[in-house]
């Protein structure tokens, strides 16, 4: 069972993100909203387990290093089922079987399966800013991560060598018997594997887990052309396997800071740059910013406010294949501040000369009312 699957949250979620989650699966399976629903009232119980646990900063850490261990699942936790005797106090005394472990029993005996078996590591997930610039032509970033390695000191076994004693989980039978009302159950020893014997012992430091928890850097290549909420995957670098089971991956999904000239639209880069209106008239040949660097960009003659000009090959790369997008220009006309008679002069005559009424098709399309 994993509690932020069960809420609904990444691993990396702030506890702001898991109350949110909380209360929303709270709302959907309150035992009020759904009279009579024994499931529902369960699903509400075990939600509201899982977030005592990941509410707790302590509990939280010790489940992320270890899983579901008896320090985490202190106090009342009992995952939604209340009204079961699952206490190994009941009848049949402190070695019984719990009814989850008799279960368990079942189904291993009915599939065939084994909770002894190799269990792969679960996944990371981190994020990481990048600006602009750096998006653009890739880099590489260290990370600091805290991740569940193999226990050096039980090299991810969970239990260590010790001198050959009579097992106290069974006391020597192999077997432990346990009651439930007129029912006796009797199932091999976890602890000797019916041998009888203990050879071997829970490993302290990681507490049988196999894992424990180390702080360290990983160096990432982050390839050129990412852009906002890409995620970058790198195998075998999420928590450790036990038994023998596949590390996680860990992915990283980025977050790009706008650049306050360009706006991209998938490979393409665009900019809006303003030009004079005798330079929109006439044509002109201007110094425009790019990702590369500064480059000549020939404005015809007569070209419009809106007007977009195509400069190949000067966008972002492509993560599919490594071919650049293009920069797409937009003119935008400026008109001047007219300060002086003379350039008011100009322009009047420039009017009477130029007499076509520029809003005549406009107008002549235009719906009318």
């Amino acid at each position: 069972m994993d509690l932020y699957e069960l809420i609904g949250v990444p691993r990396d979620a702030g506890l702001g993100q898991i109350k949110r989650a909380y209360r929303r699966l709270a709302r959907r399976y309150h035992p009020d909203i759904n009279p009579g629903d024994r499931a529902a009232a369960v699903r509400f119980r075990v939600v509201a387990d899982a977030y005592e646990i990941l509410a707790d900063p302590d509990r939280r850490r010790q489940y992320d290093a270890y899983g579901l261990t008896a320090s985490v699942l202190e106090g009342n936790v009992t995952f939604g089922f209340e009204g079961f005797d699952f206490s190994v106090e009941s009848a049949g005394g402190p070695s019984a079987s719990t009814f989850g472990d008799l279960f368990a029993d079942v189904i291993h005996d009915t599939i065939g399966g084994t909770a002894e078996g190799p269990v792969a590591g679960a996944d990371l997930h981190v994020s990481a800013a990048l600006s602009f610039e750096e998006s653009v032509r890739g880099m590489e970033r260290s990370i600091s991560l805290v991740r569940r390695e193999s226990c050096g000191a039980c090299s991810g076994a969970g239990t260590i060598p010790v001198a050959e004693s009579t097992c106290p989980a069974c006391r020597g039978a192999g077997t432990i018997r346990s009651a439930r009302g007129h029912m006796v159950f009797a199932k091999t020893c976890g602890g000797c594997v019916g041998t009888g014997r203990q050879r071997h012992a829970t490993c302290p430091v990681c507490a049988g887990g196999g894992v424990e928890a180390r702080s360290e850097a990983v160096l990432l290549r982050i390839p050129a052309g990412v852009a906002d909420g890409d995620r970058v995957r790198v195998a075998g670098k999420g928590h450790a396997g036990t038994r023998g089971g596949a590390p996680g991956d860990l992915y990283l999904t980025l977050q790009v800071a706008p650049h306050p000239l360009f706006r991209r639209e998938g490979d393409d880069l665009h900019l809006v740059v303003p030009v004079g209106i005798h330079e929109a008239a006439l044509g002109a040949r201007l110094q425009v910013p790019s990702v590369d660097g500064p480059l000549r960009l020939r404005v015809p003659p007569g070209s419009q406010s809106g007007q977009r000009l195509r400069i190949h090959e000067h966008g972002m790369p492509s993560r599919r294949d490594g071919r650049r997008g293009d920069l797409v220009v937009e003119l935008r006309i400026v008109l001047p501040a007219i300060l002086d008679e003379r350039s008011k002069e100009l322009l009047r005559a420039f009017g009477q000369i130029n007499v076509d009424d520029v809003r005549a098709d406009w107008w002549r399309d235009a719906p009318r009312p």
